[in-house]
């Protein structure tokens, strides 16, 4: 899917393009190819004279190259956004080449953006740039307001851990944590740790996005601050990520905790049990004999008189336990 973005009266306005001809009519600052066909390719390719590199949205190429300046002035960056969907939270990695000298847009280039997926972040931006006039004003700053976005949305989804953490807090602090309880809170807590995971490294590599973009001198002065302030957002937030690490870790150890009381209060039961048997076993094994005179053959009460024995031999300890406390 190719769509194009180009300004109408400080807005930005989005076009679905078909054709090259139809390409050929606009002079966007932004081009956000979604899956992009091959044909699709070459209609960049014609027009713009930029090739799209086959490895461009590859999540196996080296940190190193991800940040790069060509001779001719295009910017290359890769960078993931997070994408939270409540069955699959990921990261989509995302490829930019800002064309800097375009010779349509001498003044501010085009922005081409290549992913696999639709993004939050995107619809969020382009949303935003729809209904606020003058948010846009070149194609660097749709770079800069992507990651603005991409810093937010981080922030949205650490509120979502902390309201979900609230609810396994009041399900564990509660106490009656049975083994189907704990194997629920345990896949809840694993969930949140990951996306927690995910965010603190989609933060880290914003970061480096964003310090690429500063080192590189690309950016006038309003933007440079810009940059700075997004910056100073994505160090808030590190705070945020680390105390969620140590109250899942809390939230782990209590739950393993009630697991491990549980498997006690099984064992305390049997042990209580062996104890509170002993004497009854005693008495069988003694009754069980081989005397020369057999009590049940020459008394007609011997079965039941040695059957209550073992129950009041097992009845006392088991009193005794119960006021203990231990059979509780």
């Amino acid at each position: 899917m190719l769509n194009i973005f180009s300004l109408s009266n400080g807005r930005l306005v989005q076009e679905e393009i078909e054709s090259l001809e139809e390409l050929k009519q606009f002079q966007p600052i932004w081009v956000d190819l979604e899956s992009p066909t091959l044909e699709e390719k070459r209609w960049i390719k014609q027009h713009y004279g930029l090739s799209i590199p086959e490895d461009a949205t590859d999540e196996d190429i080296e940190e190193s190259a991800r940040f790069y300046e060509e001779d001719n002035g295009e910017l290359h960056i890769r960078s993931d956004f997070l994408v939270d969907d409540e069955d699959d939270p990921r990261s989509v990695r995302v490829a930019f080449i800002l064309n800097q000298h375009n010779t349509e847009l001498k003044s501010c280039g085009v922005l081409f953006s290549i992913h696999e997926e639709d993004i939050p972040v995107f619809r969020l931006l382009r949303l935003r740039a729809r209904r606020a006039p003058g948010l846009i004003e070149e194609a660097k700053e749709v770079l800069l307001k992507l990651f603005d976005a991409d810093a937010e949305y981080s922030a949205d989804t650490l509120e979502g851990i902390y309201d979900d953490l609230k609810k396994v807090s009041a399900q564990v602090l509660d106490g009656n944590v049975t083994d189907s309880d704990a194997q629920t809170v345990l896949a809840d807590i694993a969930r949140q740790e990951d996306l927690n995971g995910r965010i603190r490294r989609n933060m880290l590599d914003t970061r480096r996005a964003v310090s690429f973009m500063m080192r590189s001198k690309m950016l006038n002065a309003e933007q440079f601050e810009d940059a700075r302030q997004i910056l100073r957002d994505i160090e808030s937030l590190d705070s945020h990520t680390a105390f969620l690490f140590d109250k899942i870790n809390f939230l782990m150890d209590a739950t393993v905790g009630f697991l491990n009381i549980n498997q006690n209060k099984i064992i305390k039961i049997f042990s209580v049990a062996s104890v509170a048997l002993l004497p009854p076993t005693l008495i069988a094994s003694v009754y069980g004999m081989n005397f020369r005179v057999m009590p049940e053959l020459e008394w007609e009460y011997g079965y039941v008189y040695v059957l209550l024995l073992m129950v009041l031999s097992a009845v006392g300890p088991m009193l005794y336990f119960r006021k203990r406390g231990w059979l509780k």
